[in-house]
């Protein structure tokens, strides 16, 4: 119910221990660090940063460096144990450094030849493209194309010089197509990019090249420059391959002594990290941090045993907002709860993270959001599509971060939240197949109610939401409560909106209420129970601007005039106000719920019937089914999505507004698992 309590510590240790107290701290991985704020009234020297022999950047810079090898092969990272704290004993960044540098000049140089393979593979693209499109055009071979990228040019060249030339063409991407010969000459097609014209024909130039119309041989040609471009292509392609396999096999050859090296660069890494808190004077290393009060002798012997004793310590350990004026940072939050619970969780956190000190609602989250979403989902073969769907993407997605998985477990959950109200309103895929274990909700809103169920009719269904309301507005008022009383504020325990005599005249106009339907809304309370349900708190409320006032006189620049209690008037009536309509206006907010789930039975109703229409007089057609199944993918896909965006909502705005104050932080503490 509430999270971990926190102590602080305080610590001064001799600098030659400064390593060890290090170790000792990153090994047991609970200390979120803070300022030092105080240690002596009058200090008699002035602390300083200490400068690490190595900036924990280098190895931040070499660790990524290493991870942007390692990720792409998909190749998994495991981090530091305890036992690789020893590592850091000897390691030289250079070394390091040096070796890092050699593998991933192996690596480049196989990247830099897979890369100048694509871009001749996508040169030779932009030939077939537009060989492809307007065909090698032997009459316009000598002008070229101005709006093409390649040229094309027909002659010929002595045959002693066609070996050569092929030869010299191949650095190029080029496709020369022989048309015929004979024993000196031979015909050919050339074409190639614009931007290698210049060294094209310096190579004909070379090799005794006769520009000539070859026209007569163009329906062959046309077949065997696509023919020439699809082998080169291929061959190209086949060697990207190849070197991309290389690619991976070097990574591979070199990922043990790789991630042997993350690991030590990530150790040292966190180890300047740790130091990086550290405050030090001419003898002595001084720091401070939060912890759970829970492993407070646990790192108390860790230090100890670091330092041989040489360490002392002071532990404080805040109970009301008064402790906590003493210090510049406020303690930081650690959940405690349960790992089924990390997606509900995942939801508080998204709102905010609850002050220090006050209620964790995750628990109660937990049951007020399924029983919400539960309600307007209500369908047992939906459910099960849906939990379906969350184990499914936790088995194909779960590796992408803790986020997806939260949210995927969360979808199980509600998976089976419908599939436990579907059963007990009777809804199978929109069909009532099995009985309603409580009352047929679908018959209900269809118009054909059960006669002997205790709810027989939409009213009742709404008064169940707004009963299951008030019930999560008392919740949220009495946690308000304890929350005041442990942070001792006792004035706005009594006198806030969402205090006692808030919370008085909301049970009151709940009281009124239930009069008033009871009488058919004929009817209110007598004068004398309106008073006492109302009146009195509400002429208490009046106390509240002048007690406040006077209470804080001394601090407050306001001064007493004529005018102060009309002020004061004013204040109470539009507190009252708010208090009045926004109390009712909460209430009734949760009569979604049921409109929720009346729309999503009408809509399989909708469905239904339009399956029916498309029967005619043949019975159950393809239409007819096909209708079915898109009709259910919708209603799941719509009303899955709006409920649990308005299960979410009743929570945030109804629920949390009570008593919730997202001001806290998340625990953090620097550990070997840290991210």
């Amino acid at each position: 119910m509430f999270p971990t309590r926190m102590v602080k510590l305080i610590a001064v240790v001799l600098e030659r221990d400064r390593e060890n107290v290090a170790k000792a701290l990153l090994a047991e991985g609970i200390v979120e660090f803070s300022t030092i704020s105080r240690l002596q009234e009058e200090p008699t020297e002035t602390l300083r940063d200490g400068a690490a022999a190595v900036p924990g950047e280098r190895y931040a810079s070499l660790r990524q460096r290493v991870e942007s090898i390692l990720r792409p092969a998909d190749i998994g990272i495991e981090l530091p144990e305890v036992n690789d704290l020893e590592n850091k004993v000897g390691m030289d960044p250079k070394e390091e450094e040096s070796a890092l540098e050699k593998v991933q000049g192996q690596i480049q140089a196989v990247r830099d030849r897979q890369r100048a393979l694509q871009q001749e593979i996508m040169k030779l693209e932009d030939i077939q493209r537009h060989v492809d499109i307007y065909g090698l055009a032997m009459s316009e071979a000598a002008g070229g194309f101005g709006r093409s990228f390649i040229t094309i040019r027909t002659g010929r060249m002595p045959q002693a010089n066609v070996e050569r030339f092929q030869e010299d063409l191949r650095r190029y991407p080029a496709v020369a197509i022989q048309a015929s010969s004979d024993k000196q000459y031979a015909n050919w097609v050339i074409i190639a990019m614009k931007r290698d014209a210049a060294h094209v024909d310096k190579l004909l130039a070379g090799v005794g090249w006769t520009q000539m119309d070859l026209a007569a041989h163009g329906p062959r040609l046309q077949a065997d420059v696509a023919a020439d471009l699809g082998t080169q292509l291929a061959a190209l392609r086949t060697k990207q391959e190849e070197t991309g396999r290389e690619v991976s096999e070097t990574v591979a050859r070199h990922a043990p002594e790789l991630k042997k090296m993350w690991v030590r660069l990530r150790v040292n890494e966190l180890l300047c990290t740790v130091q990086s808190h550290f405050k030090h004077s001419a003898r002595t290393t001084l720091f401070s941090g939060w912890l759970p009060a829970s492993r407070r002798q646990s790192l108390s012997r860790k230090l100890k045993k670091a330092t041989e004793g040489r360490c002392y310590m002071e532990w404080f350990s805040p109970r009301s907002d008064s402790d906590l004026k003493a210090f510049a940072d406020v303690p930081p939050v650690q959940f405690r709860n349960p790992r089924l619970l990390a997606p509900f969780q995942m939801l508080v956190a998204n709102f905010g993270i609850p002050e220090y000190g006050t209620i964790d609602p995750t628990p109660y989250v937990t049951a007020i959001y399924l029983m919400m979403f539960g309600v307007m989902f209500a369908d047992a073969g939906h459910g099960l599509v849906l939990v379906l769907l969350g184990v499914t993407g936790l088995l194909a997605f779960g590796r992408l971060g803790r986020t997806v998985r939260n949210l995927l477990a969360l979808l199980v959950w509600c998976g089976f939240s419908s599939v436990l109200f579907g059963a007990l309103f009777g809804s199978y895929f929109g069909k009532d197949i099995v009985p309603a274990l409580w009352f047929d909700f679908h018959g209900l809103v269809s118009g054909h109610p059960d006669s002997t169920s205790a709810v027989g009719s939409i009213l009742d269904m709404l008064a169940i939401t707004v009963y299951f309301g008030i019930a999560v507005i008392a919740m949220g008022l009495l946690f308000n409560w304890i929350n005041l009383i442990l942070k001792r504020k006792w004035f706005e325990l009594v006198f806030d909106k969402g205090g006692l005599l808030g919370g008085w005249i909301y049970a009151g106009g709940v009281q009124i209420g239930r009069v008033m339907v009871q009488s058919g809304y004929r009817k209110l309370p007598d004068p004398a129970d309106m008073a006492w349900l109302v009146g009195v708190p509400a002429l208490l409320l009046l106390l509240k601007g002048p007690l406040h006032f006077f209470w804080h006189a001394k601090q407050s620049a306001r001064r007493f005039t004529l005018v102060t209690p009309f002020w004061f008037a004013v204040e109470w009536s539009v507190e009252m106000l708010e208090i009045f309509s926004g109390y009712l206006s909460n209430t009734l907010s949760f009569m979604r719920v049921a409109g929720l789930g009346i729309a999503h039975i009408s809509l399989m109703i909708v469905t239904f019937e339009l399956a029916h229409m498309a029967q005619g007089q043949g019975g159950v057609n393809v239409f007819s089914i096909l209708i079915i199944i898109v009709g259910n993918v919708f209603v799941i896909a719509l009303e899955g999505l709006s409920a649990g965006i308005q299960a979410l909502r009743l929570n945030y705005y109804e629920f949390f507004t009570k008593f919730f104050h997202g001001t806290g932080r998340l625990y953090s503490p620097i550990s070997l698992r840290s991210p």
